[in-house]
């Protein structure tokens, strides 16, 4: 099924969820905000719509009757990079990784707020559309992020950040709204024999905090998820 308020054009979203009361909350929630909205009951239904129709984004239940959450998430990277947004009333650290870890670019826990569903998507259609970075400069009037020139200022004040330091800021900033998972992190900073040692990274954020005036409790920009990994808050 799919509903539309708008012209073809409009931003589809592929709903796989098989609670009605979820699927039609959120086919009225996103339509509104003017999406096109594609529903699926099952796993393997929503396989065959997108392979068959397309999406710009999806939402994928874990709680699926035919196939695990995982194993759809699975298949799908298989041969589609589409931004997938996990739905779950489960909340197990590591299942949180070894979901994204295995292509999901975020994670929302049930109970949840329509509102923070709607900023999430968001994020990772303004990502997926190639609009995150529309120019090699971050900047939102305190923090600015020069990634060509590899430079960082607070309040214009030029800050004294090591390489590591300026990798770890900018893997985030380039991925900000989503959750980077702490092994891959590691990874992408210390390589592929690294990615147990949460030591080194703990270490390095706090550092980076530190230049950034940035309050672990309540932060602006760096966001843990513990035992799961970062956020730079868009």
């Amino acid at each position: 099924m799919e509903h539309s308020t708008r012209s073809s054009s409009a931003v589809k979203v592929l709903i796989i969820d098989d609670e009605t009361q979820i699927r039609k909350f959120l086919d009225i929630a996103l339509r509104a905000q003017g999406y096109k909205t594609l529903l699926a009951e099952t796993g393997q239904q929503g396989l065959e719509t997108l392979a068959l129709h397309g999406a710009d984004l999806v939402v994928l239940d874990l709680g699926l009757p035919d196939l695990d959450g995982l194993e759809v998430l699975k298949q799908l990277r298989e041969w589609s990079q589409v931004p997938v947004i996990i739905l779950s009333v489960r909340a197990d650290e590591t299942e949180k990784v070894a979901l994204l870890d295995a292509g999901a670019n975020d994670y929302v826990t049930k109970p949840f707020s329509v509102q923070e569903l709607m900023a999430r998507i968001r994020v990772m259609l303004r990502s997926s559309l190639g609009q995150t970075i529309e120019s090699v400069i971050f900047d939102d009037g305190i923090l600015k992020i020069d990634f060509a020139q590899r430079q960082v200022f607070l309040a214009n004040v030029l800050l004294s950040l090591t390489r590591k330091e300026f990798q770890l800021l900018m893997l985030l900033a380039q991925h900000r709204g989503q959750l980077l998972t702490q092994p891959h992190i590691l990874k992408e900073l210390w390589g592929p024999t690294h990615q147990q040692d949460t030591h080194y990274l703990r270490i390095l954020v706090a550092k980076l905090r530190n230049k950034l005036n940035d309050d672990a409790i309540h932060p602006k920009y760096i966001s843990t998820e513990p035992g799961v990994g970062l956020r730079f808050l868009a």
